[in-house]
């Protein structure tokens, strides 16, 4: 049975645990110093995958997902690679898949729900097709799983135009955090960030990813902003996996659905109860 959820109710309000998240680090099989979080003392593990120039503690802690989730689960969140308090080895390149699987053996963690936003959803999205069977759930935010078939791609829906107007503003103050974070001073990361990005560089530009959903046997959720394209995310999800949920936020763009202050109470919501619904020990 197929099925496509579109919740729209209101978000539910979680208890956070006591305590306060570790920061604990273990070294890749090629020599990468990769730094984590651990919050939660009891249940299934969680795994969260940041998006590239974030890190696990502003994209999960300070806007309360972590606290959320490890109410009744064990949540790990990993710096990728080239990111937060991990080590470095390519100054602004991306993170790598694989770390988050070396992780979970340094934890001896054999299956969890496996959350990841924006190209924390890329790296989960090659888990899902690499390592199917690390996963109790896969979730995707500010991600999916795109069309790559021309056919279907011309039929897709259009998505709302627009942009939620708080977006350049987080942007800014990212691009910011994460130029300090690989070692400029405050004034030289604000000077970087009044200019335009640049384009990113054909190793960090993700390839098309190679997957059969039809034999994905894990539930699966998706949760984007309105404005930040979910039809051209989450159409292929929705036509061809077993079982998929989709959550759009109304009004919300690639950051707004995500940061601390801007994001909607139906994100963690919807992610805890997919979590909690799908759950297994």
């Amino acid at each position: 049975m197929r099925y496509l959820l579109l919740l729209a109710a209101a978000a539910v309000a979680f208890a956070a645990p006591g305590g306060e998240p570790t920061h604990e680090f273990f070294t890749t099989s090629d020599g990468v110093k990769i730094h984590y979080m651990r919050l939660g003392q009891a249940g299934s593990y969680v795994v969260l995958i940041h998006g590239y120039t974030g890190s696990a503690e502003g994209n999960w802690f300070k806007n309360g997902i972590a606290a959320a989730l490890a109410a009744n689960h064990r949540v790990v969140a990993i710096d990728n690679r080239n990111h937060g308090r991990s080590d470095k080895p390519q100054l602004n390149g991306p993170g790598k898949a694989e770390d988050t699987i070396e992780l979970m053996d340094h934890l001896h963690i054999q299956k969890a729900h496996i959350h990841g936003y924006s190209m924390g959803g890329m790296i989960t999205g090659t888990l899902l097709a690499t390592h199917p069977d690390r996963f109790i759930t896969a979730s995707f935010g500010g991600s999916g799983i795109a069309e790559t078939d021309p056919e279907w791609i011309a039929k897709l829906p259009p998505d709302k135009q627009g942009v939620d107007p708080q977006e350049a503003g987080l942007s800014r103050a990212l691009r910011i955090h994460h130029a300090m974070d690989n070692g400029m001073s405050q004034e030289e990361a604000e000077k970087l960030a009044a200019t335009p990005p640049a384009a990113r560089t054909a190793t960090a530009a993700p390839r098309p990813l190679q997957i059969d959903l039809t034999k994905v046997t894990v539930p699966v959720l998706a949760i984007n902003g309105e404005l930040d394209r979910p039809h051209y995310k989450t159409t292929r999800m929705a036509r061809e996996l077993f079982n998929f949920t989709n959550v759009v936020l109304a009004g919300k763009s690639h950051l707004t659905a995500i940061v601390a202050g801007t994001m909607p109470p139906l994100y963690v919501g919807s992610l805890v109860g997919f979590v909690n619904s799908h759950d297994r020990q």
